[in-house]
């Protein structure tokens, strides 16, 4: 498992809209709630073969502006290649790592 957790300069629908158009992967689920008041949440859940782990990846993006700057997290799991060992050959952070590729020109700090 890994998981990559930032800040963006973009509202939790436009954070949608860039990591759908962007990943290279299977968008298996997608929710997106507006809860009034400007305040958003958006999950999204991808799969994807790595080849390196013989397994498919799963991705969890959530981003929500719940407490003001939206936040973004990506959560990868299912990537180790075996049931006794969860090496992966970095395949998990490498699918969480490429959100935050894709939103690098929108992260701000805290």
């Amino acid at each position: 498992m890994s998981e990559s957790r930032f800040k963006v300069s973009l509202t939790p629908g436009q954070v949608r809209q860039y990591v759908k158009d962007g990943l290279d992967a299977n968008l298996v689920h997608e929710e997106f709630h507006d809860l009034g008041d400007g305040r958003e949440i958006g999950t999204l859940i991808f799969e994807k073969y790595f080849f390196r782990v013989k397994n498919r990846v799963a991705l969890v993006v959530i981003a929500d502006n719940i407490y003001g700057t939206t936040e973004v997290r990506a959560i990868s799991t299912g990537s180790s290649e075996g049931m006794v060992f969860a090496f992966d050959w970095g395949a998990s952070k490498d699918f969480a790592g490429s959100v935050q590729l894709i939103l690098s020109s929108y992260i701000v700090g805290d």
